[in-house]
C-alpha cells in the first residue's frame, strides 16, 4: 500500500471512487499524480485486434506497410519489443487480457463460440467488472469472444461491424463523449483475421472487399512488395496473401486514428490511458495457435498521458497477464485478486528494465477439436517449450490449413514451409529448448544435447514451479508421466 506521505490522494481517490474502493496500489502511479488535483479520474481505451503479428508495423521496423497512426501513438508513449501473449488463440488470450490470470486457470481453454464451447469459471473477477464496481463506465465494441457474458459484465454493448473499423469509432463517440464518470472502452476488430469461407485454392480476403468500408481509405499493397516473414516460404501464393493482411491491417490503424479524432475533440485524450495489443500472431502456419515467436511476441504501444519521456523503445519482458493490473494501477483501483500478471507501468518510461526479464505462456486448446497443450518459459537467450501430448500429431485450425502458401506447399510434395520441416512442425518432441539469440527462428533444438543438460533442467524447473504456482491442472503430468507411464520427464 501507499506510504503515509500520499495519504492524501488516497483519500481523494476513495472520494472519488465511492464506497468500498481503495485507491492507491503498491506500485507508483504516474498517473495518481498527475490527475489528482485536477477533480477527475483518468480514462482508458483498451484496443485489440485479431491476429496481427509483430511482422507488420511500421514503428516495428516493416518500411512497406502503412500504419501512421500507429507510428504516431509510439511515438508519444511506449512501444514493447517484447511482448507476449500466453496464449496464442483468440477466446484463451482475450481471457487473459480480461482477467490478469493464465487461461488454464480460468477455464477458458479454448474457442468460445458455437460448438467449441469453452468458458470462463462464474467466480473470476474480470477487468470491466472490476472497474465497474470502482466507478467506471464500461464499453465495449467489435470483437467480444469470450464466454459467459456475466463473467466479462460491460455497462454498455456499443454495437458496429466489427471489420468496420473507422464505423466503430464513430459508434463510440457518445460513448466517449458523456460526462459524469470515467471511461473504460474496450475496441476489438476482427482484422486482420482470415475471413470466411476458408477455401484454400485462392488467398483469402482478411476482410477486404470491394468499395472499403464506411470512411476507410484503401491501402492496397502489390505482392511483389510485401516483406516475408522467415517462418513463411517466399513464393508468391504466401506474398497474394500477404498482400491482402497488410491491407486489413491497415484498415486497423485508421480506426485507431479516428479513435484518437474523437478523443481530441473530447478533451479527454490528455487524460487517457492507450493500449494496443494484438491477442495472438498471424493466421499462418508456424504463428497463430503456437508458442513459437511468431505466435505470441507481438506489438504493445502504449500511451500514458501522464508520462514524462516520450517515444520510448522499452525491452521489458511483459505478458497479456500484465494488462488487468497495469489498467487497474493506473486507475488507482486496488483488487483482492491475485493476479498472474504485474503492473507495467513503472517501467513505461525505461528502455533497460532489470527484473522484466522472463515470461510464461500457456496453450490448451484452439478449435475443440485442436487439443495440444504447451507450455513454455522464455528468457533472454533461452527458451523452453513442454510438448505435454508430444505423441499427438500437431493439429491444425480450420483458417491456418486453408493458407494456400501451406496447400501449394503440400501438393508439390516439399518438406519444408519456411525455414522449419513440416515432418518437424507436426511431429513434435516433448522438450523442444532454443538459443534465441543464435537460432531467433527457432529451428535448432538443444533439448537432447548433453551441452545443455543443465539449462534445460533448470528451465523444467522453472517450468513445473510456474505450472504449481498458477494452480495449472496440467501440472500432474510431470508426476503421471513418471510414476504411471515409468518414464523420467
Amino acid at each position: 500500500m501507499a506510504d503515509r506521505g500520499e495519504f492524501n490522494r488516497r483519500e481523494f481517490m476513495k472520494g472519488l471512487a465511492g464506497a468500498g474502493t481503495a485507491a492507491v496500489l503498491g506500485n507508483k502511479l504516474f498517473a495518481n499524480e498527475a490527475f489528482a488535483g485536477k477533480g477527475k479520474r483518468p480514462n482508458v481505451l483498451l484496443i485489440v485486434s485479431d491476429d496481427h503479428g509483430l511482422d507488420a508495423v511500421g514503428c516495428y521496423g516493416n518500411k512497406v506497410i502503412k500504419t501512421p497512426n500507429l507510428d504516431k501513438l509510439a511515438g508519444e508513449g511506449t512501444r514493447f519489443t517484447h511482448a507476449f501473449c500466453t496464449a496464442a488463440s483468440c477466446s484463451a488470450s482475450r481471457s487473459v487480457i480480461l482477467t490478469g490470470m493464465h487461461n488454464h486457470a480460468t477455464g477458458q481453454y479454448g474457442l468460445g463460440h458455437k460448438h467449441h464451447h469453452f468458458s470462463t469459471f462464474g467466480n473470476v473477477k474480470s477487468l470491466p467488472v472490476l472497474l465497474g464496481a470502482s466507478g467506471y463506465r464500461t464499453g465495449r465494441v467489435g470483437k467480444f469472444h469470450v464466454e459467459p457474458e456475466s463473467v466479462y459484465k460491460f455497462d454498455v454493448t456499443i454495437k458496429a461491424w466489427a471489420r468496420s473499423t473507422v464505423d466503430m469509432a464513430e459508434k463510440c463517440k457518445d460513448f466517449v463523449n458523456a460526462n459524469g464518470q470515467p471511461f473504460f472502452l474496450y475496441y476489438c476488430t476482427t482484422d486482420p483475421h482470415r475471413s470466411l469461407p476458408y477455401r484454400g485454392d485462392k488467398p483469402n480476403s482478411f476482410g477486404n472487399r470491394p468499395g472499403g468500408y464506411p470512411g476507410e481509405e484503401q491501402d492496397k499493397y502489390e505482392s511483389k512488395d510485401v516483406i516475408v516473414p522467415p517462418f513463411l516460404p517466399d513464393i508468391p501464393e504466401t506474398r497474394s496473401e500477404l498482400s491482402q493482411y497488410y491491407q486489413s491491417v491497415s484498415r486497423i490503424d485508421q480506426g485507431v486514428g479516428k479513435l484518437i479524432e474523437i478523443l481530441k475533440e473530447s478533451g479527454k485524450y490528455d487524460d487517457t490511458l492507450i493500449i494496443y495489443i494484438s491477442d495472438n500472431g498471424i493466421a499462418f502456419n508456424g504463428a497463430k495457435t503456437t508458442l513459437y515467436e511468431a505466435g505470441i511476441r507481438l506489438p504493445c504501444i502504449v500511451r500514458n498521458p501522464y508520462q514524462k519521456k516520450r517515444g520510448i523503445v522499452s525491452d521489458a519482458m511483459i505478458t497479456w497477464t500484465d494488462i488487468t493490473p497495469t489498467i487497474l494501477d493506473f486507475c488507482g483501483v486496488e483488487s483482492a485478486v491475485d493476479f498472474h500478471g504485474r503492473s507495467f507501468l513503472s517501467v513505461l518510461e525505461k528502455e533497460r528494465c532489470e527484473g522484466w526479464d522472463e515470461i510464461y505462456a500457456s496453450q490448451t486448446v484452439h478449435e475443440v477439436t485442436m487439443y495440444y497443450p504447451m507450455r513454455t518459459v522464455r528468457g533472454r537467450k533461452y527458451k523452453l517449450i513442454y510438448n505435454i501430448e508430444h505423441k499427438m500429431d500437431f493439429p491444425f485450425g480450420t483458417s491456418m490449413w486453408s493458407d494456400i502458401g501451406w496447400q501449394k506447399t503440400i501438393k508439390d510434395g516439399k518438406k519444408y514451409y519456411g525455414k522449419r520441416s513440416i515432418d518437424a512442425y507436426i511431429h513434435r518432441p516433448k522438450f523442444e529448448l532454443y538459443d534465441l539469440e543464435k537460432d531467433p527462428d527457432e529451428i535448432n533444438n538443444l533439448a537432447g544435447d548433453s551441452k545443455f543438460a543443465k539449462v534445460l533442467e533448470e528451465l523444467k524447473g522453472k517450468l513445473k514451479a510456474f505450472q504449481q504456482k498458477t494452480k495449472d491442472p496440467w501440472v500432474h503430468k510431470w508426476d503421471y508421466d513418471k510414476n504411471v507411464l515409468g518414464k523420467d520427464n
